[in-house]
Protein backbone atom coordinates (compact mmCIF):
# COMPACT_ATOMS: atom_id res chain seq x y z
CA UNK A 1 0.00 0.00 0.00
CA UNK A 2 2.87 2.36 0.61
CA UNK A 3 4.73 1.73 -2.82
CA UNK A 4 1.24 2.69 -4.42
CA UNK A 5 1.00 5.90 -2.47
CA UNK A 6 4.75 6.72 -3.11
CA UNK A 7 4.25 5.62 -6.97
CA UNK A 8 0.84 7.95 -6.61
CA UNK A 9 3.04 10.91 -5.88
CA UNK A 10 5.42 10.67 -8.28
CA UNK A 11 2.66 10.37 -11.08
CA UNK A 12 0.53 12.86 -9.90
CA UNK A 13 3.61 15.41 -9.85
CA UNK A 14 5.63 14.40 -12.71
CA UNK A 15 1.87 14.81 -14.99
CA UNK A 16 0.49 17.92 -13.50
CA UNK A 17 -2.55 16.05 -12.45
CA UNK A 18 -3.98 16.58 -9.07
CA UNK A 19 -3.48 14.00 -6.74
CA UNK A 20 -6.88 13.98 -5.75
CA UNK A 21 -7.60 10.98 -8.75
CA UNK A 22 -4.91 8.82 -7.76
CA UNK A 23 -5.72 8.67 -4.52
CA UNK A 24 -9.71 8.44 -4.70
CA UNK A 25 -8.79 5.40 -6.72
CA UNK A 26 -6.73 3.68 -4.25
CA UNK A 27 -9.53 4.38 -1.84
CA UNK A 28 -11.88 2.89 -4.24
CA UNK A 29 -9.77 -0.03 -5.29
CA UNK A 30 -9.89 -0.83 -1.69
CA UNK A 31 -13.43 -0.53 -1.19
CA UNK A 32 -16.30 -2.83 -1.23
CA UNK A 33 -16.68 -3.01 -4.95
CA UNK A 34 -13.08 -3.29 -5.47
CA UNK A 35 -10.18 -6.01 -4.72
CA UNK A 36 -10.19 -4.67 -1.02
CA UNK A 37 -14.00 -5.69 -0.41
CA UNK A 38 -13.35 -2.95 2.72
CA UNK A 39 -16.84 -1.97 3.77
CA UNK A 40 -17.05 1.56 4.89
CA UNK A 41 -20.01 4.15 4.94
CA UNK A 42 -19.54 6.13 8.02
CA UNK A 43 -20.04 9.50 6.47
CA UNK A 44 -19.98 11.41 10.36
CA UNK A 45 -16.05 9.76 10.84
CA UNK A 46 -15.26 11.10 7.08
CA UNK A 47 -15.86 14.44 7.51
CA UNK A 48 -13.92 14.96 11.23
CA UNK A 49 -10.71 13.07 9.62
CA UNK A 50 -11.79 15.69 6.21
CA UNK A 51 -11.67 18.77 7.99
CA UNK A 52 -8.59 17.65 10.20
CA UNK A 53 -6.60 16.86 6.75
CA UNK A 54 -8.02 20.37 5.38
CA UNK A 55 -6.83 22.31 8.69
CA UNK A 56 -2.69 20.48 7.27
CA UNK A 57 -3.42 21.16 4.04
CA UNK A 58 -4.55 24.96 4.26
CA UNK A 59 -1.67 25.28 6.47
CA UNK A 60 1.08 23.73 4.48
CA UNK A 61 -0.54 26.04 1.52
CA UNK A 62 -0.33 29.29 3.89
CA UNK A 63 3.09 28.42 4.37
CA UNK A 64 4.07 28.60 0.85
CA UNK A 65 2.09 31.69 -0.22
CA UNK A 66 3.96 34.54 -0.60
CA UNK A 67 2.87 37.79 0.46
CA UNK A 68 4.24 39.96 -2.38
CA UNK A 69 2.42 37.85 -4.55
CA UNK A 70 -1.22 37.70 -2.71
CA UNK A 71 -0.83 41.58 -1.40
CA UNK A 72 -2.57 43.09 -5.01
CA UNK A 73 -4.36 39.81 -5.13
CA UNK A 74 -6.65 40.07 -1.53
CA UNK A 75 -9.36 42.60 -3.22
CA UNK A 76 -10.31 40.23 -5.94
CA UNK A 77 -9.51 37.20 -4.00
CA UNK A 78 -12.45 38.50 -1.92
CA UNK A 79 -14.56 39.38 -4.58
CA UNK A 80 -14.03 35.77 -5.85
CA UNK A 81 -15.11 34.44 -2.34
CA UNK A 82 -18.38 36.07 -1.71
CA UNK A 83 -19.60 37.64 -4.84
CA UNK A 84 -18.47 34.65 -6.99
CA UNK A 85 -19.93 32.14 -4.41
CA UNK A 86 -23.30 33.61 -4.54
CA UNK A 87 -23.36 33.48 -8.59
CA UNK A 88 -22.07 30.07 -8.49
CA UNK A 89 -24.63 28.83 -6.60
CA UNK A 90 -27.96 30.40 -7.94
CA UNK A 91 -26.63 29.43 -11.90
CA UNK A 92 -25.52 25.82 -10.46
CA UNK A 93 -28.47 25.47 -8.56
CA UNK A 94 -30.44 26.72 -11.30
CA UNK A 95 -29.19 24.56 -13.58
CA UNK A 96 -29.76 21.16 -11.02
CA UNK A 97 -33.20 22.04 -10.44
CA UNK A 98 -34.97 23.01 -14.31
CA UNK A 99 -32.42 20.48 -16.49
CA UNK A 100 -32.03 17.52 -13.83
CA UNK A 101 -35.10 18.07 -11.99
CA UNK A 102 -33.69 18.25 -8.96
CA UNK A 103 -35.82 19.75 -5.73
CA UNK A 104 -34.57 23.17 -4.91
CA UNK A 105 -33.30 22.34 -1.12
CA UNK A 106 -31.60 19.84 -3.52
CA UNK A 107 -30.21 21.89 -5.97
CA UNK A 108 -29.12 24.68 -3.44
CA UNK A 109 -26.88 22.35 -1.27
CA UNK A 110 -25.22 20.95 -4.91
CA UNK A 111 -24.96 24.60 -5.80
CA UNK A 112 -23.31 25.28 -2.78
CA UNK A 113 -20.75 22.45 -2.17
CA UNK A 114 -19.43 22.93 -5.77
CA UNK A 115 -19.15 25.97 -5.54
CA UNK A 116 -16.05 25.70 -3.23
CA UNK A 117 -12.66 25.77 -5.05
CA UNK A 118 -10.63 23.35 -3.80
CA UNK A 119 -7.11 24.35 -1.78
CA UNK A 120 -5.14 20.83 -2.09
CA UNK A 121 -6.20 20.78 -6.27
CA UNK A 122 -5.33 24.33 -6.69
CA UNK A 123 -1.60 24.50 -4.88
CA UNK A 124 -0.50 21.23 -6.06
CA UNK A 125 -1.48 22.02 -9.98
CA UNK A 126 -0.92 25.68 -9.54
CA UNK A 127 2.74 25.62 -8.16
CA UNK A 128 3.78 23.61 -10.87
CA UNK A 129 2.55 25.74 -13.57
CA UNK A 130 4.96 28.92 -14.58
CA UNK A 131 2.02 31.95 -14.19
CA UNK A 132 1.66 35.43 -13.71
CA UNK A 133 2.42 36.36 -9.40
CA UNK A 134 -1.26 37.94 -10.25
CA UNK A 135 -3.22 35.37 -11.20
CA UNK A 136 -1.79 32.83 -9.13
CA UNK A 137 -1.97 34.89 -5.94
CA UNK A 138 -5.71 35.83 -6.52
CA UNK A 139 -6.87 31.76 -7.31
CA UNK A 140 -4.27 30.79 -4.12
CA UNK A 141 -6.14 33.23 -1.95
CA UNK A 142 -9.37 32.43 -3.34
CA UNK A 143 -9.16 28.69 -2.69
CA UNK A 144 -8.39 29.50 0.96
CA UNK A 145 -10.87 32.14 1.80
CA UNK A 146 -13.82 30.59 0.17
CA UNK A 147 -14.46 27.80 2.32
CA UNK A 148 -15.91 29.84 5.21
CA UNK A 149 -18.92 31.07 3.05
CA UNK A 150 -19.85 28.09 1.60
CA UNK A 151 -20.23 25.57 4.34
CA UNK A 152 -21.93 28.22 6.13
CA UNK A 153 -24.35 27.50 3.20
CA UNK A 154 -24.04 24.33 2.99
CA UNK A 155 -25.11 23.96 6.77
CA UNK A 156 -27.70 26.47 6.43
CA UNK A 157 -29.40 24.85 3.23
CA UNK A 158 -29.23 21.36 4.95
CA UNK A 159 -30.82 21.99 8.25
CA UNK A 160 -34.20 21.32 8.99
CA UNK A 161 -36.94 23.56 7.55
CA UNK A 162 -36.75 26.36 5.28
CA UNK A 163 -33.82 29.33 5.27
CA UNK A 164 -35.54 32.38 6.49
CA UNK A 165 -34.30 35.61 6.13
CA UNK A 166 -31.68 35.60 3.71
CA UNK A 167 -29.71 38.93 4.64
CA UNK A 168 -28.75 36.88 8.05
CA UNK A 169 -26.70 34.58 5.99
CA UNK A 170 -24.65 37.33 4.61
CA UNK A 171 -24.40 38.78 7.75
CA UNK A 172 -22.88 35.53 9.55
CA UNK A 173 -20.89 34.99 6.83
CA UNK A 174 -19.47 38.12 7.30
CA UNK A 175 -18.48 37.84 11.12
CA UNK A 176 -16.90 34.47 10.87
CA UNK A 177 -14.76 35.64 8.28
CA UNK A 178 -13.98 38.79 10.30
CA UNK A 179 -13.44 36.77 13.13
CA UNK A 180 -11.33 34.43 11.55
CA UNK A 181 -9.26 36.65 9.64
CA UNK A 182 -8.40 38.73 13.29
CA UNK A 183 -7.59 35.25 15.25
CA UNK A 184 -5.58 34.13 12.08
CA UNK A 185 -3.66 37.32 11.75
CA UNK A 186 -2.96 37.42 15.54
CA UNK A 187 -1.97 34.07 16.27
CA UNK A 188 0.30 34.03 13.46
CA UNK A 189 2.12 37.46 14.50
CA UNK A 190 2.69 36.26 18.09
CA UNK A 191 3.68 32.70 16.59
CA UNK A 192 6.72 34.42 14.56
CA UNK A 193 7.22 36.84 16.77
CA UNK A 194 8.34 33.71 19.75
CA UNK A 195 10.23 31.59 17.08
CA UNK A 196 12.34 34.60 15.99
CA UNK A 197 12.99 35.57 20.02
CA UNK A 198 13.14 32.31 21.46
CA UNK A 199 15.89 29.59 20.70
CA UNK A 200 14.54 25.88 20.90
CA UNK A 201 16.62 23.63 22.14
CA UNK A 202 16.76 21.13 19.04
CA UNK A 203 16.27 22.30 15.15
CA UNK A 204 13.62 19.85 14.81
CA UNK A 205 11.13 21.64 17.06
CA UNK A 206 11.04 24.50 14.70
CA UNK A 207 8.80 22.67 12.20
CA UNK A 208 6.33 20.55 14.78
CA UNK A 209 6.27 24.31 16.48
CA UNK A 210 4.45 26.32 13.43
CA UNK A 211 2.26 23.21 12.85
CA UNK A 212 1.14 23.27 15.89
CA UNK A 213 0.71 27.35 16.26
CA UNK A 214 -1.56 26.85 12.65
CA UNK A 215 -3.42 24.09 14.56
CA UNK A 216 -3.83 26.55 17.59
CA UNK A 217 -5.31 29.27 15.18
CA UNK A 218 -8.22 27.21 13.46
CA UNK A 219 -8.95 26.01 17.18
CA UNK A 220 -9.45 29.58 18.29
CA UNK A 221 -11.38 30.85 15.22
CA UNK A 222 -13.76 27.68 15.40
CA UNK A 223 -14.19 28.59 19.30
CA UNK A 224 -14.56 32.04 18.53
CA UNK A 225 -17.55 30.87 16.08
CA UNK A 226 -15.28 32.54 13.53
CA UNK A 227 -14.07 30.74 10.35
CA UNK A 228 -10.75 27.90 11.30
CA UNK A 229 -10.19 27.23 7.96
CA UNK A 230 -9.40 30.94 7.05
CA UNK A 231 -7.67 31.51 10.65
CA UNK A 232 -5.34 28.64 10.34
CA UNK A 233 -4.67 29.81 6.43
CA UNK A 234 -3.77 33.74 7.39
CA UNK A 235 -1.97 32.11 10.63
CA UNK A 236 0.37 30.10 8.34
CA UNK A 237 0.60 32.86 5.74
CA UNK A 238 2.02 35.56 8.39
CA UNK A 239 4.56 32.85 9.49
CA UNK A 240 5.69 31.93 5.98
CA UNK A 241 6.31 35.04 5.46
CA UNK A 242 8.41 36.44 8.45
CA UNK A 243 11.55 34.73 8.05
CA UNK A 244 11.55 32.00 10.59
CA UNK A 245 14.68 29.90 11.45
CA UNK A 246 15.13 26.92 10.16
CA UNK A 247 12.69 27.59 7.32
CA UNK A 248 13.20 24.87 4.52
CA UNK A 249 13.25 22.52 7.01
CA UNK A 250 9.83 23.83 8.45
CA UNK A 251 8.40 24.06 4.88
CA UNK A 252 10.01 20.54 3.92
CA UNK A 253 8.14 18.70 6.86
CA UNK A 254 5.01 20.97 6.15
CA UNK A 255 5.03 19.91 2.44
CA UNK A 256 5.42 16.17 4.32
CA UNK A 257 2.46 16.62 6.10
CA UNK A 258 0.38 18.10 3.75
CA UNK A 259 1.20 14.79 1.29
CA UNK A 260 0.00 12.36 4.25
CA UNK A 261 -3.14 14.70 4.87
CA UNK A 262 -4.05 14.24 1.27
CA UNK A 263 -3.44 10.70 0.98
CA UNK A 264 -5.72 10.19 3.80
CA UNK A 265 -8.64 12.22 3.23
CA UNK A 266 -8.68 11.42 -0.64
CA UNK A 267 -8.07 7.36 0.62
CA UNK A 268 -11.24 7.51 3.03
CA UNK A 269 -13.29 9.53 0.52
CA UNK A 270 -12.64 6.41 -1.92
CA UNK A 271 -14.11 4.00 0.52
CA UNK A 272 -16.95 5.73 0.99
CA UNK A 273 -18.27 5.67 -2.33
CA UNK A 274 -20.08 2.98 -3.93
CA UNK A 275 -19.08 2.49 -7.39
CA UNK A 276 -21.85 0.53 -8.37
CA UNK A 277 -24.82 3.05 -7.47
CA UNK A 278 -23.13 6.09 -9.61
CA UNK A 279 -24.24 4.62 -12.55
CA UNK A 280 -27.69 6.19 -12.14
CA UNK A 281 -26.24 9.71 -11.62
CA UNK A 282 -23.21 9.99 -14.49
CA UNK A 283 -25.54 11.79 -16.75
CA UNK A 284 -26.83 14.40 -13.69
CA UNK A 285 -23.36 15.15 -12.97
CA UNK A 286 -22.36 16.21 -15.93
CA UNK A 287 -25.13 18.43 -16.73
CA UNK A 288 -24.40 20.34 -13.68
CA UNK A 289 -21.01 19.71 -14.29
CA UNK A 290 -21.07 21.73 -17.49
CA UNK A 291 -23.08 24.44 -16.35
CA UNK A 292 -20.81 24.62 -13.39
CA UNK A 293 -17.61 25.25 -15.61
CA UNK A 294 -18.83 27.09 -18.54
CA UNK A 295 -21.43 29.03 -17.54
CA UNK A 296 -21.48 29.57 -13.24
CA UNK A 297 -17.86 30.09 -13.18
CA UNK A 298 -17.11 32.03 -15.95
CA UNK A 299 -20.12 34.00 -15.09
CA UNK A 300 -18.43 34.78 -11.47
CA UNK A 301 -15.35 35.71 -12.70
CA UNK A 302 -16.88 38.26 -15.06
CA UNK A 303 -18.82 39.64 -12.58
CA UNK A 304 -16.90 39.81 -9.31
CA UNK A 305 -13.68 40.72 -11.30
CA UNK A 306 -15.85 43.92 -13.16
CA UNK A 307 -14.63 46.50 -11.18
CA UNK A 308 -10.72 45.40 -11.07
CA UNK A 309 -8.54 45.98 -14.25
CA UNK A 310 -7.54 42.33 -15.70
CA UNK A 311 -7.01 41.18 -19.16
CA UNK A 312 -9.34 39.25 -20.62
CA UNK A 313 -6.78 36.13 -20.66
CA UNK A 314 -6.16 36.09 -17.03
CA UNK A 315 -10.18 35.96 -16.40
CA UNK A 316 -10.37 33.34 -19.08
CA UNK A 317 -7.46 31.14 -17.24
CA UNK A 318 -9.37 31.71 -13.60
CA UNK A 319 -12.93 30.41 -15.65
CA UNK A 320 -10.89 27.40 -16.00
CA UNK A 321 -8.53 27.41 -13.31
CA UNK A 322 -11.99 26.51 -10.74
CA UNK A 323 -10.06 23.64 -9.92
CA UNK A 324 -12.90 21.23 -7.48
CA UNK A 325 -11.52 18.75 -5.08
CA UNK A 326 -11.65 16.99 -2.16
CA UNK A 327 -13.65 19.91 -0.13
CA UNK A 328 -16.48 19.99 -2.25
CA UNK A 329 -16.60 15.67 -1.23
CA UNK A 330 -16.05 16.28 2.02
CA UNK A 331 -19.19 19.07 1.91
CA UNK A 332 -21.38 16.46 0.34
CA UNK A 333 -21.02 14.64 4.14
CA UNK A 334 -22.67 17.15 5.62
CA UNK A 335 -26.30 16.40 4.29
CA UNK A 336 -25.97 12.76 4.97
CA UNK A 337 -24.73 13.62 8.82
CA UNK A 338 -27.78 15.65 8.84
CA UNK A 339 -29.95 13.27 7.09
CA UNK A 340 -31.23 15.56 4.11
CA UNK A 341 -33.47 13.40 1.75
CA UNK A 342 -31.92 11.54 -1.12
CA UNK A 343 -28.45 12.87 0.66
CA UNK A 344 -26.49 9.48 -0.82
CA UNK A 345 -27.66 10.58 -4.60
CA UNK A 346 -26.24 14.32 -3.42
CA UNK A 347 -23.23 12.53 -2.69
CA UNK A 348 -22.76 10.75 -5.72
CA UNK A 349 -23.00 13.41 -8.18
CA UNK A 350 -20.75 15.67 -6.05
CA UNK A 351 -18.09 12.82 -6.76
CA UNK A 352 -18.59 11.83 -10.61
CA UNK A 353 -18.47 15.58 -11.00
CA UNK A 354 -15.61 16.35 -9.24
CA UNK A 355 -13.69 13.30 -10.23
CA UNK A 356 -14.74 13.74 -14.42
CA UNK A 357 -13.90 17.62 -14.30
CA UNK A 358 -10.69 17.60 -12.54
CA UNK A 359 -9.65 15.15 -15.14
CA UNK A 360 -10.58 17.56 -17.89
CA UNK A 361 -9.05 20.74 -16.25
CA UNK A 362 -6.19 19.89 -14.24
CA UNK A 363 -4.13 18.13 -17.37
CA UNK A 364 -5.18 20.98 -19.29
CA UNK A 365 -4.40 24.32 -16.99
CA UNK A 366 -0.87 24.64 -18.66
CA UNK A 367 -1.67 24.37 -22.27
CA UNK A 368 -4.30 26.84 -22.03
CA UNK A 369 -1.84 29.20 -20.12
CA UNK A 370 0.50 28.59 -23.03
CA UNK A 371 -2.15 29.35 -25.35
CA UNK A 372 -2.77 32.76 -23.76
CA UNK A 373 0.35 33.51 -23.60
CA UNK A 374 0.28 33.83 -19.56
CA UNK A 375 3.33 31.96 -19.20
CA UNK A 376 6.29 32.94 -16.87
CA UNK A 377 8.89 30.52 -16.98
CA UNK A 378 11.76 33.21 -16.83
CA UNK A 379 11.07 33.78 -13.75
CA UNK A 380 14.15 33.32 -11.56
CA UNK A 381 14.07 30.39 -8.91
CA UNK A 382 13.86 31.86 -5.52
CA UNK A 383 16.43 31.92 -2.92
CA UNK A 384 16.60 28.61 -0.16
CA UNK A 385 17.74 30.69 2.74
CA UNK A 386 17.94 28.87 6.15
CA UNK A 387 18.77 30.46 9.38
CA UNK A 388 19.80 29.39 12.52
CA UNK A 389 19.54 31.68 15.68
CA UNK A 390 23.16 31.92 17.50
CA UNK A 391 21.35 33.29 20.65
CA UNK A 392 24.55 33.56 23.22
CA UNK A 393 26.27 35.30 20.20
CA UNK A 394 23.59 37.90 19.11
CA UNK A 395 23.62 36.68 15.25
CA UNK A 396 22.58 34.07 12.82
CA UNK A 397 24.05 32.10 10.56
CA UNK A 398 22.49 32.02 7.26
CA UNK A 399 23.00 28.70 4.66
CA UNK A 400 22.22 29.47 1.56
CA UNK A 401 21.75 27.07 -1.74
CA UNK A 402 21.80 28.70 -4.60
CA UNK A 403 19.42 26.63 -7.17
CA UNK A 404 19.56 26.73 -11.00
CA UNK A 405 18.75 29.61 -12.81
CA UNK A 406 19.54 31.79 -10.03
CA UNK A 407 21.44 35.09 -10.78
CA UNK A 408 23.55 34.97 -8.13
CA UNK A 409 25.55 32.78 -10.36
CA UNK A 410 28.85 34.21 -11.83
CA UNK A 411 28.79 36.78 -8.53
CA UNK A 412 32.05 37.33 -7.06
CA UNK A 413 31.50 37.20 -2.98
CA UNK A 414 32.81 40.83 -2.69
CA UNK A 415 29.96 41.69 -5.53
CA UNK A 416 27.25 40.79 -3.28
CA UNK A 417 27.84 44.22 -1.10
CA UNK A 418 26.69 42.95 1.98
CA UNK A 419 25.59 44.98 4.94
CA UNK A 420 28.19 45.50 7.59
CA UNK A 421 27.99 43.01 10.33
CA UNK A 422 27.74 40.23 7.89
CA UNK A 423 30.06 38.20 5.84
CA UNK A 424 30.33 35.01 3.92
CA UNK A 425 32.42 32.69 5.91
CA UNK A 426 32.20 29.58 3.88
CA UNK A 427 31.51 28.02 0.69
CA UNK A 428 30.56 24.17 0.07
CA UNK A 429 31.31 23.26 -3.59
CA UNK A 430 31.97 19.70 -4.74
CA UNK A 431 31.62 18.41 -1.34
CA UNK A 432 34.39 19.98 -0.66
CA UNK A 433 34.37 23.27 1.90
CA UNK A 434 36.86 26.41 1.61
CA UNK A 435 37.09 30.33 3.27
CA UNK A 436 36.18 32.42 -0.12
CA UNK A 437 38.50 35.30 -0.97
CA UNK A 438 36.44 38.79 -2.20
CA UNK A 439 36.88 37.50 -5.52
CA UNK A 440 35.78 34.12 -5.24
CA UNK A 441 33.08 33.40 -8.28
CA UNK A 442 29.78 31.67 -6.93
CA UNK A 443 28.37 29.43 -8.79
CA UNK A 444 25.20 27.22 -9.04
CA UNK A 445 24.94 24.10 -6.45
CA UNK A 446 27.22 26.12 -4.35
CA UNK A 447 26.49 26.40 -0.36
CA UNK A 448 27.16 29.55 1.59
CA UNK A 449 27.43 30.01 4.88
CA UNK A 450 26.98 33.51 6.36
CA UNK A 451 27.16 35.06 9.74
CA UNK A 452 25.06 38.36 10.24
CA UNK A 453 24.60 40.24 13.50
CA UNK A 454 21.08 40.76 15.00
CA UNK A 455 21.16 43.60 13.76
CA UNK A 456 21.52 43.26 9.87
CA UNK A 457 20.17 39.98 9.72
CA UNK A 458 17.32 41.16 8.05
CA UNK A 459 19.13 43.45 5.76
CA UNK A 460 21.71 40.48 4.86
CA UNK A 461 18.37 38.35 3.58
CA UNK A 462 17.42 40.94 1.93
CA UNK A 463 20.19 41.91 -0.33
CA UNK A 464 20.68 38.17 -1.20
CA UNK A 465 17.61 37.87 -2.24
CA UNK A 466 17.63 40.99 -4.40
CA UNK A 467 21.33 39.62 -6.06
CA UNK A 468 19.74 36.06 -6.48
CA UNK A 469 16.85 38.03 -8.69
CA UNK A 470 18.48 41.00 -10.70
CA UNK A 471 22.30 39.41 -10.08
CA UNK A 472 25.42 42.27 -9.14
CA UNK A 473 23.23 44.95 -10.34
CA UNK A 474 19.95 44.43 -8.13
CA UNK A 475 20.45 47.94 -6.15
CA UNK A 476 20.85 49.75 -9.47
CA UNK A 477 18.27 48.24 -11.73
CA UNK A 478 15.37 48.55 -9.00
CA UNK A 479 15.57 45.20 -7.94
CA UNK A 480 15.25 46.27 -4.00
CA UNK A 481 18.25 45.28 -1.68
CA UNK A 482 21.10 47.76 -2.20
CA UNK A 483 23.73 48.04 0.34
CA UNK A 484 26.87 49.78 0.66
CA UNK A 485 29.56 48.79 2.87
Amino acid sequence: MLLIAVAAVRISSRSGLPSLLLYLGIGIAMGQDGIGNVSFSNAELTQVIGYAALVVILAEGGLGTKWKEIRPALPAAAALSLVGVAVSVGVTAAGAHYLVGLEWRQSLIIGAVVSSTDAAAVFSVLRKVPLPARVTGVLEAESGFNDAPVVILVVAFSTAGPVEHWYHLIGEIALELTIGAAIGLAVGWLGSYGLRHVALPASGLYPIAVMAIATTAYAAGALAHGSGFLAVYLAAMVMGNAKLPHWPATRGFAEGLGWIAQIGMFVLLGLLVTPHELADDIVPALVIGLVLTMVARPLEVVLSLAPFRMPWQEKALMSWAGLRGAVPIILATIPMVTGVADSRRIFNIVFVLVVVYTLIQGPTLPWLARKLRLGDSAEAADLGIESAPLERLRGHLLSIAIPEGSRMHGVEVGELRLPKGAAVTLVVRDAASFVPAPTTVLRQGDELLVVATDPVRDAAEARLRAVAHGGKLAGWLGTGGGTSR
